[in-house]
């Protein structure tokens, strides 16, 4: 029977450097590591767990530690991969904001990270062109972003409105979006483009076996309630430690995680600390 199994995919160039270290102190320690393999289900009324693997293989485990992560909801441009990190980002942080300084960018999305992003870049951009799908904001935003939005003049929210094309050698260079309501297209010379636009988490292979919010990522450790352990039977008189779901032993790291930041690096750290919670359940 395996000790531990980790479960986890990134396709980043950060990520795929960390996994490459990851792999070389692994098989210094002499753990077994399982390339290319997918988790089918997870197997749960009894310890050791079972995790079914496509290929019908079944692994027995006394911990899993889980971090397959979350895919990004794409825009209807078939342009969208080709520019991933060469214009088109997944997060508005001081980083981006930086290379926008002075620039005008775009910003997808109708929810309340969309209109975060929106504002925070409207504080180093000379344009921010808020491109919204549906017909208003109000059925998916909070009062007080939407407020702060009317209140930036930098800001043009534009309804109805979806990217279309995008353009340029080796980095955006001109972005296309076409207005649904009257069919209008529009091309600006336009460098960034900031996709709000939400994240499914890789959880279907665990449904019944772990609780997960409205939007499926795991919830952990103080993020379940008292009333949700007992609905799920936890059978410990301690809590959940931290990073740990509603079944001991069953930890979940990094952007499939309920509440986490969606980083490489936040999910780096919480693996590292993740290992030391581990030693704790097979010291219990």
């Amino acid at each position: 029977m395996i000790q531990t199994v980790a479960v986890g995919t990134d396709g980043s160039e950060t990520a795929s450097k960390a996994v490459d270290f990851a792999f070389d102190v692994a098989e210094k320690f002499g753990a077994k590591v399982a390339v290319a393999r997918t988790a089918a289900r997870l197997e749960c009324d009894d310890r050791p767990y079972r995790i079914r693997i496509a290929s019908q293989r079944v692994v027995k485990t006394r911990a899993i530690v889980i971090a397959t992560g979350a895919e990004y909801r794409k825009v209807d441009c078939a342009d969208v991969l080709r520019y991933e990190g060469m214009g088109v980002y997944y997060a508005a942080t001081s980083l981006e904001a930086k290379l926008c300084e002075g620039e005008e960018v775009i910003v997808v999305g109708g929810g309340n990270s969309a209109g975060q992003a929106a504002v925070f870049c409207s504080n180093r951009a000379k344009r921010v062109h808020l491109l919204v799908r549906g017909p208003r904001l109000a059925d998916s935003m909070s009062e007080y972003l939407i407020r702060r939005i009317d209140e930036t003049p930098n800001i043009e929210l534009r309804t109805n409105t979806q990217i279309s094309k995008l353009e340029g050698e080796g980095h955006i260079q001109q972005v296309t979006w076409v207005d649904k309501t009257t069919g209008r297209r529009t091309t600006n010379d336009i460098r960034h483009v900031f996709l709000m636009t939400g994240a499914r988490p890789n959880t279907t292979w665990l449904e019944g076996c772990v609780l997960l919010d409205e939007k499926g990522f795991i919830k952990t450790g103080s993020d379940l309630s008292q009333e949700e352990l007992r609905t799920a039977k936890w059978p410990l008189a301690r809590r959940p430690f931290l990073f740990e779901t509603s079944l001991p032993g069953v930890f979940a790291v990094g952007d499939v995680r309920a509440s986490s930041t969606k980083r490489v690096a936040a999910a780096v750290g919480e693996g590292s600390v993740c290992v030391q919670l581990v030693h704790r359940v097979f010291a219990e």
